[in-house]
């Protein structure tokens, strides 16, 4: 057992996620902006596009990053599909 484990304070990985979503977000704004103004030469109409695209670019990262989930993340007590009482269900 980790000490993270023991304190039930969260892992580098999980205090780090956020940040990491940010980033992509950010890094995926900022292109989309540059291609943008590199096209229009329009700072205002660049901006609005770094907007659009980093908050949608967010809402579709953090809603994948729900969505997955590991065999290990599973809470205690709970089953996964073709978990018997005493383990897994062979065939």
């Amino acid at each position: 057992m980790t000490r993270a484990e023991k304190t039930g304070a969260p892992a580098r990985r999980e205090r780090f996620r956020p940040l990491e979503l940010l980033a992509v977000a950010g890094v995926l704004g900022v292109f989309t902006g540059l291609i943008v103004f590199m096209g229009t030469r329009e700072w205002v109409v660049a901006g609005i596009f770094f907007g659009v695209v980093f908050i949608v670019s967010l809402v579709v990262l953090a809603m994948l990053a729900l969505a997955f989930t590991s065999p290990d993340d599973k809470l205690p007590g709970e089953k996964l599909p073709g978990e018997g009482e005493d383990g897994p269900i062979g065939h």
